[in-house]
């Protein structure tokens, strides 16, 4: 944690912005600058390119130039929740942190990914009984990286009672422990190639690797042993229909794509730092998938 005050020294509208390295490839500009607009409020979003050797000088910087705080994106999260003053409960049971509000001086910490996902899993159930007999069942993830950690602290929070956890190597499983201890959910690690198996009885399956992401290899797993009610979640949203998506509908399974959980994420940075809370809305999601697509 980081010790001592630093005063913000410029007064005017906010201003804001997304850290990260790279973060050329990030729609979070498009987001709030919609935002922005629909509110008629003065402030801006920008890409903040910063090396993890710079992090730490960047976010000083920032808050010396009078920024109402930044969002943290890859490889910043765990940086950034060792440099706050202050840690909400969201980020502290994860060690890490997407969300930065400067405050008199101190650096507040929290993190959005997990409402993110729980908000885009509600909106993909469009039936509240179906999102309880979701979580009612083990869920399946699908890799063991920075991206998995709010998805699970968010699983544990509804309350599944399993989650198995699938990644090539086991002992990055194992290190994620801690967010099942003293709670109802029991975590178990399965080897890379047992994926497909331990689908059987899941109610979701959730994938947080890049695989299938826009210029990297497909993930090749059967949905075979998946329940007819299951749902299956890609947090990757470019290509928003990703070749898993695909499989799944084919299948006849509900399937929620990684864009709502962009989106959901980002309204609580607007809010603190902007103080309004927007709204997810079709024309924003739309806006977004317009860009994905004159990009891709």
């Amino acid at each position: 944690m980081m010790s001592g005050k630093l005063a913000n020294s410029v007064q005017g509208p906010a201003k804001a912005g997304i850290l990260g390295w790279p973060v050329t490839h990030s729609r979070s500009p498009l987001i709030h600058g919609y935002w922005l607009k629909m509110h008629n409020l003065e402030g801006s979003y920008e890409k903040l390119l910063a090396s993890p050797e710079d992090f730490q000088d960047v976010v000083m910087g920032l808050m010396e130039a009078g920024y109402a705080g930044a969002n943290v994106t890859v490889p910043h999260k765990e940086a950034a929740y060792a440099l706050a003053d202050v840690v909400d409960p969201s980020a502290s049971r994860l060690s890490a942190a997407n969300l930065l509000v400067f405050k008199e001086g101190e650096i507040h910490a929290a993190n959005t990914d997990g409402y993110g996902f729980l908000q885009s899993l509600h909106e993909g159930a469009e039936d509240t009984n179906i999102e309880k007999k979701w979580l009612s069942k083990p869920a399946a993830l699908l890799g063991a990286g920075g991206a998995s950690r709010a998805i699970i602290g968010a699983l544990v929070d509804a309350g599944v009672p399993e989650l198995r956890i699938s990644n090539r190597t086991m002992e990055k499983i194992e290190s994620l422990g801690f967010l099942c201890e003293g709670t109802q959910t029991k975590m178990t690690a399965v080897p890379w190639n047992d994926r497909a198996a331990m689908l059987d009885g899941c109610g979701l399956l959730v994938n947080t690797t890049t695989l299938g992401m826009s210029g990297q290899p497909s993930l090749d797993i059967s949905l075979d042993k998946l329940p007819d009610f299951a749902a299956v979640v890609d947090i990757v949203y470019a290509p928003l229909e990703t070749s898993l998506l695909k499989v799944a509908a084919q299948k006849g399974l509900r399937t929620v794509d990684g864009l709502g959980m962009l989106l959901h994420q980002a309204a609580p940075s607007f809010a603190a730092w902007f103080g309004v809370t927007p709204e997810v809305t079709p024309e924003l999601r739309q806006l977004v998938i317009n860009n994905l697509e004159e990009k891709s």
